[in-house]
């Protein structure tokens, strides 16, 4: 008899039915029996609590380790360099294209009482000026250490992995540190997620006891806004890219060859198992090997078209949750800020779309309440997600080849 872990369709999605088993019990628990939501709302708590202490030294770790370990090689500067600007611009749009789908297809959002759009954050108040010194820089080290700040904290990541690699040799122990660091707080967060279905069904009690039959609409509408515009983008603005790359026979090819790399994105839920699949279709395109082999795993960290359309569907929500202007041009130029480090953070770190979630919340000084709404959307998302975080990848190399004129091989 096989194994409960041995069989690869649990393994990769046990996390999201785990996760939708315990909001199931929690919204009927909530709306048969409301007098228990009292004794629930703590064991939601210490879930976050838990987290919380896990995310500052979490980011610290990934992103300095991230950072100390690259490589300079200039041979590859003028694909690293296409490469990059491809990255940044399919995220970009794919969050101004979220952006247009939310305006034109707007929808209010149930507010609870512990919601209430009086809970306007200290930093709303501070100049555009004051907001920005205060996003990416604090006075004091120890201020680094509270999640209010993690935008600083990623800054100083940042910084601090770049000195780590051009000390040299001599720097080399304080970069074991780092890695080994880095791989505890991965297993410590390992460890804190698989208290998710328990955490998360215990705030979706409380959710179901305070919004009893509209806890459904809750969720549906953001559902409804996030596949409508994935599919979406999948399909129209992957198509123009593959054009824009090697026009119809482009096209042809790119659509041809993605069919296995997007049921195996959809079957694993992971970008980093569907990369085999993607540099095999790559190599059937015709993208030179110099080019894939470099944006294909690359892209697997740092490119998700997915994640960016996510963080501005969460950011809406959030904003539709505590009846606060989404399209303020202020606040839509933070959402690309922000949209843009999450696809960074998300990448190098398991439930790394938490991560990115957490730092949402600091950057908007927003109330912690928020917080199991947008990492329940986040998970129900996940499959879609994946299939634009990995397939967005080998459209990505076919852009590269034509930025770097090199030619298609088929």
């Amino acid at each position: 008899m096989t194994k409960r872990s041995d069989n690869p369709l649990w393994s990769s999605y046990s996390g999201i039915i785990l996760l939708m088993a315990g909001m199931i019990v929690g919204g009927i628990t909530g709306v048969f029996f409301p007098q228990t939501v009292s004794y629930l709302k703590p064991v939601g708590d210490i879930f976050l609590n838990l987290l919380f202490v896990t995310v500052v030294p979490l980011v610290f770790f990934a992103i300095a380790v991230s950072v100390a370990a690259i490589e300079q090689k200039n041979r590859l500067g003028r694909v690293l360099a296409a490469m990059a600007f491809t990255f940044l611009a399919f995220i970009v749009l794919a969050a101004l294209f979220t952006i247009l789908m939310a305006w034109l297809f707007p929808f209010a959002i149930p507010v609870s009482g512990q919601n209430s759009g009086a809970s306007l954050a200290e930093g709303d108040h501070k100049t555009w000026g004051e907001r920005l010194v205060s996003f990416f820089t604090v006075g004091e080290f120890y201020q680094l250490l509270s999640r209010q700040n993690m935008l600083a904290l990623l800054v100083f990541s940042l910084l601090l992995g770049t000195a780590v690699r051009r000390s040299g040799p001599v720097a080399r122990p304080f970069y074991d540190f780092l890695v080994a660091a880095n791989e505890v707080m991965k297993n410590l967060l390992a460890l804190i997620m698989k208290g998710a279905p328990v955490g998360l069904g215990a705030y979706i009690a409380y959710q179901a006891a305070d919004l009893g039959p509209q806890l459904f609409g809750f969720y549906a509408k953001p559902m409804a806004l996030y596949y409508g515009t994935g599919v979406l983008y999948f399909f129209i603005f992957f198509t123009l890219y593959a054009f824009a790359a090697n026009g119809r026979k482009g096209i042809r090819l790119f659509w041809k060859n993605n069919i296995v790399p997007s049921l195996t994105a959809v079957s694993t839920c992971s970008s980093l198992a569907t990369m085999p699949a993607n540099l095999a279709a790559a190599d059937r395109i015709g993208i030179p090997s110099s080019i894939a082999n470099v944006v294909i795993p690359l892209g697997t960290t740092l490119h998700k078209n997915g994640s960016s359309i996510s963080a501005i569907v969460k950011i809406y929500v959030v904003f539709q949750m505590l009846g606060r202007d989404f399209f303020d041009p202020q606040n839509l130029l933070l959402a690309l800020g922000i949209t843009i480090l999450c696809s960074m953070v998300e990448g190098g770190i398991p439930n790394g779309g938490y991560i990115g979630e957490l730092l949402m919340i600091s950057a908007y000084h927003l109330p912690t309440e928020v917080i199991p709404a947008v990492m329940i959307i986040g998970t129900l998302v996940d499959p879609l997600a994946t299939v634009l975080n990995a397939t967005g990848n080998t459209v990505a190399a076919m852009v590269v080849t034509r930025l770097t004129g090199e030619k298609f091989q088929v």
